[in-house]
């Protein structure tokens, strides 16, 4: 007995050191592919392309009214919820915010003052997305979420004013993990968007058919009207999110799949609008191509890769602190409407900041019935009051800007002196099917309370 112990325990300890080599070489292998230098072509390519596009960007949302319909008409935006502090510049002072915006994009984009520049962009493009939600996009939030990757990476060490006036600074080389946690970034968006059009309304085209008619183009309105091609549309939107990346890392498949991508994206364009984000979505396929092939492409006067290496482990720390925490924050995000009670598609509870991009229609109506506590008159509030169009039609299909309608309106009457209740009608249909009520119409919403973290019992349930 004392033998057949022993041998199990050799056994037991053979196996542990086995698999603990095997960890461990694994982990150098993997901190030797995020360490090595290389080219850096495709992150300096990608700094002049989103410098350009984010100053595009600022400017259209001027010349389009953009910027006057949320932020200079409404005398009250819709701020995410717990920041109603930031609040628009006063008169026309958005439009001098997004001029400046435009500027700090040409600056990234030549490599002036970079980190200083893209430091402030981030700040003040921030400041813009949490201020008003009337014109939520998650589109806003990944251009968020690139800056502040942005200000980790060197990306002005090479073809920048910086590294001009700087020459310490210049370099043709960059660790690898800069590329990769770009890469990364943009797998966790297409990933999400894939798990999340894994419902009803979009594998029966419901979705996609009335979104086809939204921009009708004349010479396709018979193929729109077809049920083949909306289907055909939800199911090769279902397929390119899940596979894009695989096929945009694969060198065989590699151009198919960036031409694959540029219909995609041209497509949406012409049909959503979207913003930059179908151009942005293809700036991202940079870092899918070699560097050597970028450099060859873009930069055709540079010089081959220098042969001095990076200090060991460069930026090791950023990876550790930064990187790590922040990646496995994308992650869980998007996954924390699952813990919440009832359907994130009907509740809206956990669909920000979880891209859930472009996925169903609300519609419906919500009406603010006011009774006066002390002489119990009641009457149906007047939203332009307080609201604009534009406001009204994104507020009443969502819950979270119900419920901010109501402590405005509750405030309303405060001001005057007036202690209210506020009750709420509101029926809402997802993809054009029945409407159903919302709200709980026997909850006082001058009392309610808004919970961020789990289900708010006012949001009525159903099977």
């Amino acid at each position: 007995m004392l033998k057949e112990s022993e041998s199990a325990n050799n056994t037991l300890l053979s196996i542990f050191i086995s698999l603990k080599k095997y960890l461990e070489n694994r982990y150098q292998k993997c901190r030797s592919a995020l360490f090595t230098p290389i080219d850096n072509s495709q992150l300096i390519l990608f700094r002049i392309v989103f410098g350009i596009l984010i100053s595009w960007h600022c400017i259209q949302c001027i010349m389009n009214e953009w910027v006057r319909r949320n932020f200079i008409l409404p005398t009250y935006t819709f701020s995410h919820i717990g920041m109603e502090w930031l609040q628009p510049l006063p008169g026309e002072g958005m439009h001098y915010y997004f001029y400046f915006m435009a500027l700090l994009g040409v600056f990234i984009s030549i490599g002036l003052f970079y980190r200083w520049s893209l430091g402030l962009f981030t700040l003040l493009w921030a400041g813009a997305y949490f201020m008003q939600k009337t014109a939520y996009n998650n589109h806003y939030y990944l251009l968020l979420l690139v800056c502040i990757i942005m200000l980790f990476l060197p990306a002005n060490a090479s073809h920048s004013v910086d590294a001009r006036r700087n020459p310490d600074i210049r370099s043709n080389t960059v660790p690898s993990w800069c590329i990769w946690v770009m890469i990364l970034q943009i797998a966790i968006v297409y990933f999400f968007a894939t798990v999340a059009k894994l419902y009803s309304g979009w594998l029966d085209g419901s979705f996609t058919k009335g979104m086809l008619h939204k921009n009708v183009i004349p010479l396709l309105e018979n193929l729109y009207n077809q049920q083949w091609f909306y289907l055909f549309i939800a199911y090769a939107g279902i397929l390119f999110d899940l596979l894009i990346v695989p096929a945009l890392l694969w060198h065989k498949t590699r151009k198919y799949a960036f031409m694959a991508s540029l219909f995609f994206h041209l497509f949406n364009k012409l049909h959503l609008g979207i913003g930059i984000f179908p151009f942005m979505a293809l700036s991202f396929s940079i870092f899918f191509f070699p560097p050597e092939t970028i450099r060859k492409l873009f930069f055709r006067n540079r010089t081959a890769v220098e042969k001095t290496p990076l200090k060991p482990d460069y930026g090791r720390k950023i990876v550790l602190y930064f990187f790590i925490p922040f990646f496995i924050f994308q992650v869980l995000c998007p996954l924390r409407h699952w813990v919440i009670k009832g359907d994130v598609l009907w509740t809206e509870e956990g669909h920000r900041l979880s891209w859930r991009m472009m996925l169903r229609n609300r519609s419906g109506y919500t009406k603010f019935l006011v009774v006066n506590n002390e002489t119990g008159k009641q009457h149906y509030f007047k939203l332009k009051k307080l609201l604009t169009k534009k406001q009204i039609r994104g507020m009443q299909t969502k819950p979270d800007m119900i419920w901010q309608t109501a402590q405005k309106i509750k405030e309303h009457y405060q001001l005057k002196g007036k202690k209210v209740s506020i009750y709420i009608d509101s029926k809402v249909a997802i993809n054009k099917k029945q409407l159903r009520r919302l709200i709980d119409p026997n909850v006082d919403f001058a009392k309610a309370e808004w919970n961020y973290f789990s289900h708010n019992e006012w949001i009525l349930l159903y099977d």
